[in-house]
């Protein structure tokens, strides 16, 4: 068994796709078919499903591939050690950010982590952020930037970033412009705006309405908290979003509180707490924590989670 097999093997899982898998080794595709099938024939089992139009996993495949990055790690976590003794840091880090992420300058963040570790490749991705919890959990993203509705998440180390309240922003000729806040009953059938279901603001909302015993009339979805001010200016519905958001359209929006305790927004940057991390991985972490060290707040002041 060659280290090179594993690696074009979990390539080619997370992939779903020889062609891609070889495209991101940059080898020929034939080189990967032809080294996974010695793989298969020295474990005598199938481990990849080549009959659909993307490759999957067989069970044995899935049972596998966890042994196989765990074997993978250790060799990149082997040549890290002695990289350290030499004072080079080499590595990769993944990062994922949350689609409605457009006030932190993430760019930058990155672009100054790069220019101290020039030979550390960095990878970002957007997904929502149960999308980005779960590639956290299984070892796809070493640090990502996530909503959250709590500061406390199984196996998952949090620094806040920001925290302020979520309010109901509606037209100033909406019946609720003369509200300085409801009760969540009052959005029972009313025509919601809102983030995608897996964001932190929409998981807000559906907690909050869940509490009151009723799921939220969602009519319009947009990815761009901005969108969705935009939709609420033209009386499209009333609008779930930050309070800051909502102070910057005072003359065209009216903000309306919600009394829930659910209605508060979390951004911050996560992190495994379980399982070993890499040098690469662990100085990022380091460096985001330290440009990101005094978390936004609004309404009362937040503490590292």
């Amino acid at each position: 068994m060659e280290l090179r097999q594993l690696e074009y093997f979990v390539a080619v899982s997370e992939e779903a796709s020889f062609t891609k898998a070889a495209a991101r080794l940059y080898v020929a595709q034939p080189g990967v078919s032809a080294q996974i099938r010695r793989l298969e024939h020295e474990l005598g089992q199938q481990l990849l499903d080549r009959s659909g139009r993307t490759v999957r996993l067989t069970e044995v495949g899935t049972a596998v591939l966890a042994y196989a990055r765990r074997a993978l790690d250790g060799v990149a976590g082997m040549r890290l050690v002695i990289d350290d003794f030499t004072g080079l840091m080499r590595g990769r880090v993944s990062v994922g950010m949350v689609r409605s992420c457009s006030s932190l300058d993430l760019p930058e963040l990155l672009s100054d982590f790069h220019k101290a570790h020039p030979a550390v490749e960095i990878t970002l991705t957007e997904q929502n952020t149960d999308r980005l919890l779960d590639d956290l959990h299984n070892g796809l993203l070493d640090a990502a930037i996530v909503a959250l509705t709590t500061a406390r998440l199984p196996g998952i180390d949090l620094h806040v970033i920001a925290d302020e309240s979520l309010v109901v922003a509606v037209n100033p000729s909406d019946l609720l412009a003369d509200r300085a806040s409801i009760p969540v009953t009052e959005l029972r059938d009313r025509p919601l705006i809102s983030l995608p279901a897996g964001t932190g603001m929409r998981a807000c909302l559906e907690k909050a309405c869940a509490e009151a015993g009723f799921e939220p009339r969602v009519v319009f979805e947009a990815s761009d908290p901005n969108i969705l001010a935009q939709l609420a200016i033209h009386s499209l519905g009333a609008a779930v979003i930050p309070e800051s958001l909502a102070a910057l359209h005072t003359e065209e929006l009216h903000a309306v509180n919600l009394a829930s305790p659910w209605f508060r927004g979390l951004m911050a940057l996560a992190w495994r707490s379980e399982g070993p991390m890499s040098p690469a991985a662990h100085a990022f972490v380091e460096h985001a924590r330290a440009v990101l060290a005094t978390p936004y707040a609004s309404g009362h002041p937040s503490a590292e989670a």
